[in-house]
């Protein structure tokens, strides 16, 4: 960890006291304790596996652990928990639990508009998708538990271990850390944005499961409506996904850069300028110039993706805004961005936003979701002007 922060581990461990009050490894067990106890709580995992799962190396040091912090056996907590309903095998249920309030509604929105066709659905409040992880293919279901304030997440995979990667990935993608209070403390010190924060309560910043998929995506939305690239997406996944259908809505897991690094893209409706791209990407990702796991630095990686031909600053902001997870990444070329503030150039953007750090990634989504608002709305009402605005956002809106 040390080597990817660029720091000495004597320096990380004093940081770590200073900051946290705890050594990384005592962090570490925390994190993994945290996790044992929720697979207690929330499943009927045999207490071997949950030790695996939450990376213990032996379950007597899993159950010395858990005897020590919580002051009782493993079985006495699953039995205090009262779970005792079965569960099918491979089939894990999880309470994800927020701050209120989340805009739950809002963020199925978001995902719905640029769910890939086989890979993602939206229907009924529900947001479902394939997942692939060390050659085991599963799913995953994530609604919002009616009278909590919490997240259903129903996760149907068969290698436990896998469990605790899962259920961070889709803590992150959810954003369900925010803590909105804050942000929006901070974001309604502008006035021009005052009014949007206060109709927007709760609103997340969605990430993504999969950075090479979110990417592909990306290229594919470049100069093109989110609805175009997505038909698109759609075929290429028809043609190069493996073909899994565990769920209503979902045929088929998201092709890999392997795949895609050689595949005749041009086939499928990608035009041969994006083709290229897509494939140079995919042989960056295969080659591991370009890496979505342990970024230190977002800047680093807008870098390398803008080295692609055919990449733009916009789509890597945005690449990183999204993938990388970091609330104050902000896509300063965006030209509705620039619009909605009345600002004239990226650079006048940038300084406004200064004001919003460290959320202007939340202010980029209600500035995007207010245009689009007003646009869908005008168009709605039938205004000539409107159907043109709606085609220039549509090109320029996050793809």
């Amino acid at each position: 960890m040390a080597e990817q922060l660029g720091v000495g581990s004597r320096h990380l461990r004093r940081l770590f006291l200073k900051h946290v009050g705890a050594t990384p490894s005592a962090v570490v067990q925390t994190r993994r304790l945290h996790f044992a106890k929720k697979l207690i709580d929330e499943t009927r995992l045999p207490m071997t596996q949950v030790a695996i799962a939450a990376g213990f190396g032996c379950v007597r040091r899993f159950n010395e652990c858990i005897r020590r912090v919580y002051h009782r056996t493993p079985t006495h907590i699953r039995r205090l928990a009262g779970r005792s309903r079965p569960q099918r095998e491979g089939l894990y249920i999880f309470h994800l639990h927020f701050r209120p309030p989340y805009n739950w509604m809002r963020t199925l929105e978001f995902l719905a508009a640029r769910a890939t066709p086989g890979v993602e659905a939206v229907d009924g409040g529900n947001y479902r998708r394939t997942i692939s992880l060390s050659g085991n293919l599963g799913h995953f279901e994530i609604s919002l538990e009616e009278g909590q304030n919490a997240l259903t997440a129903r996760v149907d995979f068969g290698d436990p271990c896998a469990l605790f990667a899962i259920i961070e990935q889709i803590d992150a993608m959810f954003d369900s850390k925010a803590d909105w209070a804050v942000i929006a403390k901070t974001l309604r010190s502008d006035s021009a944005l005052e009014r949007r924060v206060d109709a927007e309560s709760g609103l997340r910043a969605p990430g993504c499961w999969n950075g090479f998929e979110l990417t592909t995506r990306a290229i594919l939305g470049q100069q093109t409506s989110v609805k175009e690239a997505m038909t698109i997406a759609g075929r290429i996944v028809r043609a190069y996904g493996q073909a899994f259908a565990p769920a209503s809505g979902l045929t088929h897991v998201f092709p890999t850069a392997e795949i895609l690094k050689d595949a005749d893209l041009v086939s499928v409706g990608v035009p041969r300028a994006k083709a290229a791209t897509l494939r140079a990407f995919a042989r960056a990702v295969c080659d591991g110039s370009i890496r979505f796991e342990r970024i230190v630095d977002c800047g680093d990686l807008v870098k390398q993706l803008c080295e692609i031909p055919g990449i733009g600053k916009w789509t890597a902001q945005y690449i990183g805004m999204s993938v990388v997870r970091d609330p104050d990444a902000f896509p300063s070329d965006d030209l509705v961005l620039q619009r909605a503030m009345g600002q004239g150039s990226a650079w006048e953007l940038e300084r406004r936003s200064e004001a919003w750090r460290p959320w202007r990634a939340y202010a980029a989504m209600l500035l995007w979701l207010d245009a689009n608002d007003a646009v869908c709305g005008a168009v709605a009402r039938g205004s000539r002007e409107a159907k043109t605005a709606f085609v220039s956002t549509a090109l320029e809106s996050p793809p």
